[in-house]
């Protein structure tokens, strides 16, 4: 589509604005679902274009009027023929995603980050945990690209990290973000079903973005889903298979006063009707998201026979 034209629009389009511009136009001409970073067309054009020209994202007005050569032209294209014929998330292509503040390496073994767990990892979990006793230790469940594991670790630098995960592909990306993080010492990758390879192991604070995606909304995700890892998505009927485990399994490798931080996004109303005596604080977000909740040892321990039914009725 675009390659046909190459020549004709490289005659037409001259600045870096000018693609940002045309981009942008072309997402919305596609209808294009935004979910991976970015949640506009402008936003996503401006992300491939800066990547084909290897320049930062924000350059002032008078570097945004440069004409480009013609080289750079036919790089910027090539990368918006992609997303919109292959559909596929900016993040992948560029193979780079940011979350709470820091960047990540991803490609197509790892989920795209963008949990809203990020904003309270910046916050270092406050008030949720008291400033003057940082954890120690932390779990991160399901790691994927080991993004909450090392943002744990950059934002707690004194706390040993442990980076599960049940896929090797995704331990390996992970593996990568550790180096480039320089956090070898701090950042354990071990390949675990749920809590199968910590066993025995206490931690001050777990936490968890698992999949989590209900059959139903499985089944009519956007396209640019598909190209994410499907263990990394769904997770049964209700979405809830691998949190049942992590709910009747949490209290014995938290510390006295340690804490569950969980996300199940729009699986929320999946977990309140399963538990519905469970007292869950849900948080709120500055900058957008839902479904994550925190439990403490304590009421795991309370609501202990719930956990544990729902898990056996399963």
């Amino acid at each position: 589509m675009i390659e046909s034209n190459s020549t004709e629009i490289t005659k037409q389009l001259h600045t870096i604005a000018d693609f940002c511009r045309y981009g942008a136009s072309l997402f919305n001409q596609a209808e294009l679902f935004y979910g991976h970073g970015n949640d506009n067309p402008l936003s996503e054009a401006l992300t491939l274009v800066m990547h084909a020209l290897s320049l930062p994202e924000q350059l002032s007005d008078q570097v945004m009027s440069c004409n480009l050569i013609e080289q750079e032209k036919l790089n910027i294209l090539s990368l918006f023929e992609r997303r919109v014929t292959e559909q596929v998330p900016v993040a992948y292509i560029t193979n780079l995603a940011y979350f709470a503040e820091l960047p990540f390496y991803v490609d197509e073994r790892v989920l795209v980050p963008r949990s809203p767990i990020g904003e309270l990892i910046e916050k270092q979990f406050s008030p949720y945990i008291n400033a003057d006793k940082p954890p120690q230790r932390i779990l991160d469940l399901c790691t994927g690209s080991g993004c909450i594991a090392i943002a744990c670790a950059s934002y707690f630098p004194e706390a040993e990290v442990d980076a599960v995960d049940l896929s090797v592909d995704a331990l390996n990306v992970a593996q990568l973000n550790i180096e480039n993080h320089g956090l070898n010492a701090q950042v354990i990758p071990i390949q675990s079903d749920v809590f199968s390879g910590v066993e025995g192991q206490i931690y001050d604070l777990i936490v968890s973005n698992p999949p989590y995606v209900d059959q139903d909304d499985i089944d009519c995700l956007p396209a640019e889903y598909t190209h994410e890892p499907e263990m990394g998505l769904g997770c049964g009927e209700d979405g809830l298979d691998i949190v049942r485990v992590i709910l009747a399994q949490s209290a014995q490798h938290l510390s006295d006063d340690g804490i569950l931080i969980c996300e199940v996004g729009n699986s929320q109303v999946h977990v309140e009707a399963v538990y519905p005596k469970v007292d869950f604080t849900w948080l709120e977000f500055e900058r957008g998201g839902h479904g994550v909740f925190m439990l403490t040892k304590t009421q795991l321990v309370k609501y202990a026979a719930l956990f544990n039914a729902a898990l056996l009725t399963e």
